[in-house]
């Protein structure tokens, strides 16, 4: 499909994930244009949405000189191509951008993105949808209430299944970046980035030779202590624990909060106003509106550049 349509909104990608952005940007009565690259893809992304696809990429689209550019884009890709893309829309004149996580493939792509954004003047935001769930929006009252004392938090991966997956072997090798940075993002969003850290790891697989077991603990800049582990050869499941001098707040699964109250071995769940949550894919809806609103809770592309470089010793 080619077209001369000027949107308000540009949604780069027409796979699953484009797929979710599209279905709450409608709901939101958005104006917004889809530009996908194969054929095949686009057709899926029509029948399952309603929302027609330009395909043949971006590049393709921006050659039409009558396209006017708009102020706001999202970014769905593979994550090979989010860095790339994003630097792309930022110099054809993108104000603000939402780019899906982790953002780039590492601390080089990152920056070359951070440096744009600086040049143009645009805001580059890194989509991490747990910081929107009902679940830490609520644990964050809780920290507001009781002030925090420690958290821990796990970001075991079910390798088997990754070691399988169609991913390409770039994604699998900066595994912890472009997935485990979700809880890891989550946990220290909640606890405060590390003021010091220690890191340790041991191990390894096939698809992830670097490390396969991780360990380590620290100082938040909060003056909270956290520890933090992940085996991926063994089982286990994401999850932060966040405690304060009243409870220990229980975010596992992630889209759950249970607590602990101080003196009581007994641990209930918390009811949550999660109908977005269940109506969406889990914090996209409240991600969205952060974007075309307020910007809060987003994360910047300048906070992922400093981000990884403590991922990396992790």
């Amino acid at each position: 499909m080619n077209t001369t349509h000027s949107p308000k909104i540009l949604l780069i990608g027409s796979g699953n994930m484009a797929k979710e952005y599209a279905r709450v940007l409608k709901v939101l009565k958005k104006d917004f244009l889809v530009i996908g690259r194969g054929e095949k893809s686009a057709s899926i992304f029509e029948k399952d949405v309603g929302v027609p696809v330009v395909t043949g990429g971006l590049n393709k689209w921006l050659e039409n000189k009558t396209n006017k550019i708009p102020s706001v884009a999202i970014v769905a890709t593979n994550e090979e191509q989010l860095g790339p893309i994003a630097r792309l829309l930022v110099q054809r004149g993108v104000k603000s951008v939402l780019v899906e996580k982790p953002g780039g493939m590492n601390l080089s792509d990152l920056t070359k993105t951070q440096k744009i954004a600086l040049k143009m003047g645009a805001e580059v935001f890194v989509a991490y949808n747990r910081r929107f769930y009902a679940s830490t929006i609520k644990a964050k009252e809780f920290i507001k209430q009781d002030g925090i004392s420690s958290f821990t938090f796990d970001f075991t991966e079910r390798s088997d299944r990754i070691a399988k997956a169609a991913f390409s072997a770039n994604v699998k090798k900066e595994w912890l970046l472009t997935n485990s940075s979700h809880v890891i993002d989550l946990a220290f969003f909640l606890g405060g980035k590390p003021k010091k850290i220690k890191c340790f790891m041991a191990g390894g697989l096939d698809w992830h030779p670097k490390a396969s077991i991780y360990a380590g603990a620290g100082v938040s800049e909060n003056g909270a202590l956290f520890s933090y582990h992940a085996n991926w050869e063994s089982a286990g499941r994401w999850g932060v624990e966040i405690l304060t001098p009243k409870r220990k707040l229980i975010l596992r699964p992630l889209e759950k909060l249970t607590i602990q109250n101080k003196d009581s071995l007994v641990t209930e769940e918390v009811l949550l106003n999660d109908r977005l949550d269940i109506n969406f894919k889990p914090g996209l809806y409240l991600q969205v509106k952060s974007l075309l609103g307020s910007k809060a809770n987003l994360l910047t592309i300048q906070e992922q550049v400093k981000n990884v470089r403590y991922y990396n010793l992790i």
